[in-house]
Parts: structure tokens; sequence; C-alpha cells
């Protein structure tokens, strides 16, 4: 099966209907790698939904107290960034395609080698950017919009499928220069980081 023709069906399974759909996706012919990523984005997206669906439907737009975010605001801002992200890391790859991006040689485990603790760690507080802030959307569309973001970002590393991703470098503000790989761990770590910060708003 091509890139392409398993982006597409990474995008059907994923608009056909929630994370027991998604499993599909598991067990396609994608390189090691890219399932284990797979794998780990669909993980943390079960942690994050089950956080989001502690939360009352009647109170997940409500702020829990002046200056921070409700649920709603919390998936909102996941979703801004995950969008941009997958533009972005396409981007990248695509470059690195027409330079002549050679294969992957190592089906070795990736995560393990890559600390996302750095990312799960809520005692270092970090502000997010202006740009990067929830504009208000309801609990419903703030979901939606994170299901297609993460669709996209999905697609993209199915794309790469077979490609040497952990040469495909870009810099991260605070962390400096990271692989795709390497982005898309720390993104569904992002994930699991706000899954946290919701259910601290279980107990306000």
């Amino acid at each position: 099966m091509t890139a392409s023709a398993k982006a597409t069906v990474v995008r059907r399974s994923l608009c056909e209907g929630g994370r027991h759909v998604r499993l599909i996706v598991r067990h396609m012919m994608f390189h090691p790698r890219i399932q284990e990523l797979l794998g780990y984005l669909d993980a943390q997206r079960g942690v994050l939904r089950d956080a989001f669906d502690a939360i009352p439907a009647a109170q997940r737009e409500r702020s829990p107290a002046p200056g921070r975010w409700s649920a709603a605001g919390i998936v909102e801002h996941l979703a801004i960034i995950e969008q941009r992200l997958a533009g972005l890391l396409r981007s990248r790859i695509a470059a690195a395609r027409a330079e002549g991006l050679g294969q992957e040689t190592s089906a070795e485990p990736i995560l393990p080698a890559i600390d996302v603790r750095r990312v799960l760690d809520r005692r270092t507080r970090v502000t997010a950017p202006e740009t990067a802030q929830p504009t208000g959307l309801g609990a419903d569309a703030a979901w939606a919009a994170l299901e297609r973001a993460g669709t996209m970002l999905r697609e993209t590393l199915a794309a790469g499928d077979g490609l040497a991703l952990g040469t495909v470098m870009h810099p991260h503000p605070m962390f400096g220069p990271m692989s795709v790989y390497e982005w898309i761990a720390f993104s569904a770590a992002h994930e699991a980081r706000h899954a946290a910060q919701i259910r601290e708003i279980t107990v306000c």
C-alpha cells in the first residue's frame, strides 16, 4: 500500500467513529516506528477523552477560576497547536523528500529515545502565545476541531512512512532542534499534559 493510500485509510478511520475504529491503523503495514507513534497518539488521545468526559457536559465551557481555561478551551488550544504542527511537518517532510530524503534504516523503538518528561512535567508552567489561545469554541465544536487536527497530524505522519524522519528537523522554541519523530511524540505528550490540567478542574 502506498503512503497516500495509507493516509486515506487513516483519515477515514478517524472520521468514522472514535477510538475503537482507530485501532485499525495499528494493524496496517506501516513502518514499526510509524505504528509506534500512531499508537502513542491514540493512547494519549484516549487519556484526554477520559479526562474530558469526566467533566459534566454543563461545566465543560466554564472557567474554573479567573484567567484559567475551561475544559473546552484546553481542547481548542490543542486543536490550534496540532493543526499548525501538521502543516509545519508536512512542509518539512516535503522539502526533505525533494532533497532526496532516504529510507528509514532502523526498526528499533523510537519512544524510549525521546524524553517526553519535559512536556509532561506541569511544574514548569508555560504561557501559550496569543495565537494559540482558545477563542471560545463550545465544547462539542472544540472536540470536533481537535479530531480534525488529529486526523491531519496522523495523515502527515503516515505520508512519511518508511522515510528517515529522524533526520527531518525543526527547532522547538523551548527544547531546540527536534525531529519529526520527536515532534509527534511531544504532541501526544502535550495532550497528556493538558489531560492532567482538565483533571484538576474536577477538583476545583
